[in-house]
């Protein structure tokens, strides 16, 4: 079942391995990593980020730096809290309001940059337009610590871009006895049976053909005498053959 905009659609496939469930557990599986693992992805706003006023963790997920006293400057307005800085995304949540919160995943920040703005000099977060577009500001006093904030972040995202975790965990097969994902699916070539059968009728080329009929094709008048005469074979008034040429049936078999 899938949704996309206002539309709905339902795709069913089946597998013709009737005895194998594999391609349904396989694909029950991814999807269920997909979706638990949207957080690693998706700006999320105002989620169950916390308990018991702490961020909670994602897999592989390590806080770097959490930061205290964090206007957020949504609004035209100022709201004071906690961000918590890791390896894989910003959080911002208020102190007075948890539920107040927005996790924003670096693989969604299109543009940070620090810029003024009529609370003071800000840091500001613009996101893909996947994401919503949105453009966040933050102002961390002092403007030393805003500017520190600011590099540290920085050097995650780009930490992130070259080796990025998607809360996904795997393991490679390397058993030495273990056949290589095509090899196992090789299947031997056969070779389809045929039987020539010699046929011992005489053969005319297309060349031959067309010198011994071609002489009358077009050229049949009153005056050369070459009037139309019933052929018994096919049924049908045709131009007399030409010398050399036995019967009708020998040109149909060649152009039949």
């Amino acid at each position: 079942m899938c949704k996309y905009k206002k539309s709905r659609y339902e795709f069913i496939f089946t597998s013709l391995v009737r005895k194998s469930p594999r391609l349904f557990t396989t694909a029950q599986a991814v999807f269920r990593a997909y979706e638990t693992t949207r957080l690693y992805r998706d700006l999320k706003l105002r989620g169950a980020l916390l308990q018991n006023k702490n961020l909670v963790l994602l897999p592989l997920e390590k806080i770097y730096e959490k930061v205290n006293g964090v206007w957020n400057l949504s609004n035209d307005q100022g709201n004071l809290g906690t961000f918590y800085i890791t390896n894989v995304r910003l959080v911002w949540h208020a102190n007075l309001a948890e539920n107040f919160n927005v996790s924003i995943p670096y693989l969604q920040m299109l543009r940070l940059v620090t810029r003024k703005s009529k609370f003071g000099k800000a840091l500001v977060v613009h996101t893909h337009k996947n994401a919503g577009g949105y453009i966040l500001g933050f102002r961390i006093d002092p403007v030393e610590l805003l500017e520190r904030i600011f590099q540290q972040i920085q050097v995650l995202r780009k930490n992130f871009a070259s080796k990025p975790i998607y809360g996904i965990e795997f393991k490679l097969d390397t058993d030495e006895h273990s056949t290589s994902s095509l090899e196992k699916f090789r299947v031997e070539r056969k070779e389809d049976e045929l039987e020539i059968i010699e046929d011992d009728a005489p053969s005319m080329s297309f060349g031959s053909a067309a010198m011994k009929y071609g002489d009358g094709v077009g050229n049949m008048n009153e005056e050369s005498g070459d009037r139309p005469v019933f052929n018994k074979t096919l049924g049908l008034a045709m131009e007399p053959l030409s010398d050399g040429v036995d019967g009708a049936k020998e040109l149909w078999q060649l152009y039949a």
